[in-house]
């Protein structure tokens, strides 16, 4: 029986790529390759961090909070793309991601698995000040109950300790947790763990191909309630 339900957060419940509106009004005809790029660097810094020193006990001694990770990989983009990284222009764009658009099903999503009487929680690689920026941004303070940063043990996601502050959280066990990402490495990462896990295929791609597929998915979060019955 599932007990708790935890979200990813960027991409599964904040859309990373609405970010593109305000950069297109910025650079034109470059918003797009700004999102895609921009998010491609942040989850490679991630891994590059996680990967260099993962076994310190400590934390990866080159571990950088993910909002700063997100201004590098920003700068880093507009570097590659040759666009001026006027400080205005930069700071406009992560005061946006600090406040990105929530995808339209999910409050009301949340609310019915809260009806259940199920616990609810995000596992993010975020900050926890720009994680709170979200869930408040899109009114989604009262149907979360916890809100778990990877800070805590300063490892990204797919790092098993990253996975592993849930049950810190949550007194459940890893088969009571359906955790659920719109990130198919982070669903996987998930499903290695130990907890059951849904993945939400926004894009209608395929899994990946290394074995241990996700136990649920389907094309949105609405689709968690289905797994859920």
């Amino acid at each position: 029986m599932i007990k708790a339900v935890v979200f990813d957060a960027y991409g599964t419940l904040f859309d990373v790529y609405s970010i593109q509106a305000l950069a297109e009004s910025l650079y034109p005809d470059k918003g797009a390759d700004i999102a895609v790029k921009w998010r491609d660097k942040q989850i490679e810094y991630t891994r590059l961090i996680t990967q260099s020193d993962p076994h310190n006990p400590s934390g990866s001694r080159y571990f950088r909070p993910f909002w700063e990770l997100t201004r590098l990989s920003l700068e880093y983009t507009l570097d590659r793309l040759k666009l001026d990284r006027a400080s205005g222009q930069t700071d406009q764009l992560m005061q946006q991601y600090a406040h990105l658009t929530a995808f339209p099903e999910n409050l009301k999503v949340l609310q019915e698995i809260k009806a259940m009487g199920l616990t609810t929680a995000i596992l993010s690689n975020g900050s926890m000040d720009m994680l709170r920026s979200a869930v408040n941004s899109a009114g989604m303070g009262d149907v979360l109950d916890h809100i778990i940063s990877v800070d805590a043990v300063r490892l990204f996601k797919t790092s098993p300790e990253s996975y592993a502050l849930v049950q810190q959280s949550i007194p459940v066990r890893q088969e009571e947790v359906l955790f659920v990402s719109s990130n198919a490495w982070d669903a996987l990462g998930a499903t290695w763990f130990g907890f059951k896990t849904h993945w939400v295929n926004r894009q209608g791609l395929p899994f990946e191909a290394l074995s241990s597929q996700p136990h649920y998915s389907g094309p949105d979060l609405r689709s968690v309630l289905v797994s859920l019955r």
